[in-house]
């Protein structure tokens, strides 16, 4: 299936992902077009910077990185793109230092989202607060075996933090973790699933239908900016 690459996923997801991380709305940065910045204020990132236009226009990604090299505070460049080779020369040039260079960005009809029931003897708990949903995996003794977070945006709904404990991998949990999710979203309107996938993650996705729209490419400041700072 292919996937046509669009601005608009990247504001979808980064609205997602703000809601299920309970981060302010992220904000346009200056030129607006360019990119959208949100407040993380988390450990070793304190901004994110998200880049709209990366293949249409490199030179957007030029400023955003400019940005992140004088930023002062601990600053992280989120590039989506059909051109990864292109957008890390653009990184190496302005001096950034490459944390990942082989994530996706992931779509997906949930509504066709395949379903899985954890197997016993786990038990699944949902938790859901206004748009955000929490899904927690449990084996006998209450130990979490796996969790994972939506958002609900719109018709959009963004996975987020899908984690499985080490001891229990290999049994299914992260099927049946993303089954429940996408049935919860569903329940709220969602259609469209958006996410960021790791290497590890990406196998799992497309497993289970998801495309990869756009690689994926994060930069942040120089180290001696980061240094300098801490």
């Amino acid at each position: 299936m292919a996937i046509t690459f669009e601005p608009e996923l990247v504001q979808r997801w980064t609205r997602g992902w703000t809601l299920a991380r309970s981060l302010p709305e992220a904000e346009p940065v200056e030129p607006a077009e360019d990119g959208l910045r949100s407040e993380c204020r988390q450990p070793g990132r304190d901004v994110a910077l998200f880049a709209l236009r990366a293949d249409e226009a490199p030179e957007s990604v030029e400023r955003l990185a400019a940005a992140v090299a004088a930023a002062q505070r601990t600053t992280w460049l989120h590039v989506a793109t059909r051109r990864p080779d292109a957008v890390e020369a653009i990184m190496d040039a302005a001096g950034l230092e490459l944390l990942f260079r082989s994530e996706w960005l992931m779509t997906t009809d949930l509504t066709a989202h395949p379903r899985h029931a954890p197997a016993a003897p786990y038990e699944r708990e949902v938790r859901t607060e206004g748009p955000v949903t929490v899904v927690s995996l449990y084996d006998p003794s209450g130990t979490v075996a796996a969790r994972g977070t939506i958002a609900v945006s719109g018709t959009a709904a963004v996975p987020d933090r899908i984690e499985t404990n080490p001891a229990h991998r290999r049994r299914g949990l992260g099927r049946a973790l993303m089954s429940a999710l996408a049935e919860t979203a569903v329940s709220q309107g969602a259609r469209t699933g958006l996410l960021v996938a790791s290497e590890e993650g990406q196998l799992l996705y497309s497993s289970l239908g998801w495309h990869r729209a756009a690689d994926v490419l994060i930069a942040q400041g120089p180290a001696e900016t980061a240094a300098t700072v801490e």
